[in-house]
C-alpha cells in the first residue's frame, strides 16, 4: 500500500443496500501517519464549522467516497448527516447577522472544541488509552485554535460600517472547513501541511488571538444585556 488508505468491503447481510437486497460497510485500515493528518485537519475544520465538518464526513462514508475509522461510523447514518446539514444551514444564517453572530460564535467555543474532541477520540478507538486521551486533547486544542483564529480575523472585519466583508469571511470559513474536510480523506498530507501552515499563523498572532477571544465575550455580553 502506498500513500493510499486501505479499503476492504465487508458483506453484512443483516441490513438490505439499496436495490440489492444486501448492503456493503467499510472496514479501513488506517496507516499511524495518516490518521494523525486526518484527524488533524478534521480539528481545524470543526474548529471553523463543525456542523458542516460532521455533514461532510457522514456524506463522504455514505456514498462510499471514503471509509470513516470503526469509532466514527456513525457519522454515516442518515439521521446525523440530516442534523448536522439543517445545523449548517442554521449556522449559515445566523454567522453572518451583525451582533448576533458575536452571540453564535461565543456560544459555540463550547461545542466545537468539545465535538472536536470527541471526534478524535472515537476514531482512535484502536489506539492506547493513553494515545486515545493524547488524540482528544490535541483534537480540542486545535479545534480550540481553529476558533480562536476566526474570532481574530473577525475582529478585523467586524468595525467595518458594509456588511459586505462580514458575509464573505463567513462564507469562506463555510468553504474551508468543507475542502479541509474533504482533502483529509483523499490527500491527508497536504491538509496537515495546510492546517500546520494556518496554525503556525495563529502561533505568530497568539496575542491578538487572545485579544479577540475576550472582546467575543464581552461583545455577546453586552449584547444580552441589551
Amino acid at each position: 500500500m502506498d500513500t493510499q488508505l486501505d479499503r476492504r468491503r465487508t458483506f453484512n447481510p443483516e441490513k438490505p443496500a439499496r436495490g440489492r437486497g444486501a448492503t456493503y460497510t467499510c472496514a479501513m485500515k488506517f496507516p499511524g501517519e495518516e490518521l494523525v493528518a486526518m484527524l488533524v485537519a478534521v480539528s481545524f475544520a470543526a474548529g471553523l464549522n463543525v456542523y458542516a465538518t460532521v455533514a461532510t464526513l457522514g456524506l463522504l462514508a455514505h456514498t462510499g467516497v471514503f471509509a470513516l475509522p470503526p469509532g466514527l461510523h456513525l457519522l454515516a447514518s442518515w439521521y446525523v448527516i440530516a442534523a448536522s446539514g439543517a445545523l449548517f444551514v442554521v449556522e449559515f444564517f445566523a454567522d453572518k447577522i451583525p451582533a448576533f453572530d458575536l452571540l453564535w460564535n461565543a456560544l459555540h467555543t463550547f461545542i466545537r472544541v468539545p465535538i472536536a474532541a470527541l471526534l478524535a477520540y472515537q476514531a482512535t478507538a484502536a489506539l492506547s488509552p493513553g494515545e486515545r486521551l493524547l488524540a482528544t486533547l490535541v483534537g480540542g486544542a486545535i479545534a480550540l485554535a481553529a476558533h480562536g483564529g476566526k474570532t481574530a480575523a473577525r475582529a478585523i472585519v467586524t468595525p467595518s460600517p458594509e456588511p459586505f466583508s462580514n458575509i464573505t469571511l463567513s462564507l469562506g470559513e463555510d468553504v474551508v472547513a468543507v475542502f479541509l474536510t474533504w482533502m483529509s480523506t483523499v490527500q491527508p498530507v497536504w491538509a496537515i501541511s495546510i492546517v500546520m501552515a494556518l496554525l503556525l499563523l495563529i502561533v505568530l498572532m497568539v496575542r491578538w488571538v487572545l485579544r479577540a477571544m475576550r472582546s467575543l465575550f464581552k461583545g455577546a455580553e453586552q449584547e444580552l444585556a441589551h
